[in-house]
């Protein structure tokens, strides 16, 4: 039986990750220790997903492990000798980096740079899956020439039709602290490819969501959005009047992407991961999707201060990872995806 350690497992895309290969018949390890509780308070708290894991997957077992732990890295990974592995876990919030910039560059980073060298003198064989970010390209992305449309801004330039691809320059930017850490992740993911042979890629995310998502102000653009039109909470959106354009992808087309690559790894690979321009939205279009859903309208209130290195628009060039894998394709579209949010925040409600 093969075997995958999962790190970031009681997170979004860490728990479908886990619900994925356990379907397809892998023995399946989480590393998590609720880290997000830390970073974001009790609404950040991930531990109701460890136990549902737990209790719909018979033979997952999960490692309570701080991916900083350097040692309790390396341990881990010889014990397990993984065949592949999925790095999942991050502080995932470019707003939140700049108050804790230690522990956001110790955990990207460094937590980062301890799996890769525990995969490297332990399990050299197994394909290794980082779940990188669009943040790495900074905010150069706003240097391209827009069009403002009635909900929504868009690219002006035909060249960008598609979205923005893997070869965007990643430098003379501004990022956020958050950015940067894992700009130093992502090169490090590359390089162990490029150096040492391991089969590595790095997926830049647009904004990875789904029902499973514990969605805070800080991190989780569609699942905080949701949560607070159901729970009649107040919105803020922090500037470019609401029509800054953001593309979704279901967690469930993230983990086919990473069964896909590790059935035909390559090294030191980057792919843009994200919804593409068929499931973009503004933050102005996703109020009226989740309104006509729950019948109750957003509440919202205006900061013309935007944050810093937030995107105006991006979308995702997705044909690089379609030429390399013509069998993965997005299968949940937009629409689909608000539906299951929805539902995820009626169920969690008391």
């Amino acid at each position: 039986m093969s075997r995958i350690l999962i790190t970031g497992s009681s997170g979004l895309i860490g728990s479908e990750m886990v619900a994925h290969f356990h379907a397809l018949g892998w023995e399946v390890h989480g590393l998590d220790n609720n880290q997000r509780a830390v970073f974001f308070g009790p609404a950040g708290d991930t531990r109701w997903n460890q136990t549902r894991l737990q209790r719909r997957f018979p033979g997952f077992v999960h490692h309570e492990l701080d991916v900083r732990d350097r040692e309790g890295i390396l341990s881990l990974v010889e014990r397990v000798r993984p065949d592949a592995v999925v790095h999942a876990a991050a502080q995932p919030s470019h707003d939140r980096a700049a108050a804790i910039p230690f522990d956001d560059f110790d955990t990207n980073a460094v937590g980062t740079f301890n799996l890769l060298e525990a995969v490297r003198r332990h399990a050299i064989d197994a394909p290794f899956v980082h779940l990188s970010t669009n943040k790495v390209y900074g905010d150069a992305p706003n240097e391209l020439a827009l069009t403002e449309l009635d909900t929504r801004w868009d690219y002006a330039d035909a060249a960008y039709a598609q979205g923005i691809a893997e070869d965007f320059r990643i430098d003379r930017s501004t990022h956020s602290i958050f950015g940067a850490s894992k700009v130093a992740a992502d090169v490090m993911v590359q390089e162990y490819g490029r150096y040492f042979g391991v089969k590595s890629c790095a997926l830049r995310g647009g904004c990875l969501t789904g029902p499973s998502h514990s969605g805070v102000e800080l991190h989780g653009f569609l699942s905080y959005l949701v949560k607070c039109n159901v729970e009649g909470r107040t919105y803020r959106i922090y500037g470019y009047k609401g029509k800054q354009v953001r593309d979704n992808i279901h967690s469930g087309d993230v983990a086919r992407f990473a069964e896909a690559f590790i059935a035909a790894p390559r090294t030191g690979e980057v792919y843009n991961l994200g919804g593409g321009k068929g499931n973009a939205c503004s933050i102005l279009e996703a109020f009226a999707m989740v309104a006509e859903r729950t019948g109750r309208p957003m509440v919202s209130e205006y900061d013309t201060a935007n944050r810093v290195g937030d995107h105006i628009c991006y979308y995702s060039d997705l044909r690089k990872m379609r030429a390399h894998y013509p069998g993965w394709d997005i299968t949940v579209p937009l629409p689909q995806i608000f539906d299951e949010i929805v539902e995820a925040w009626r169920d969690r409600l008391p």
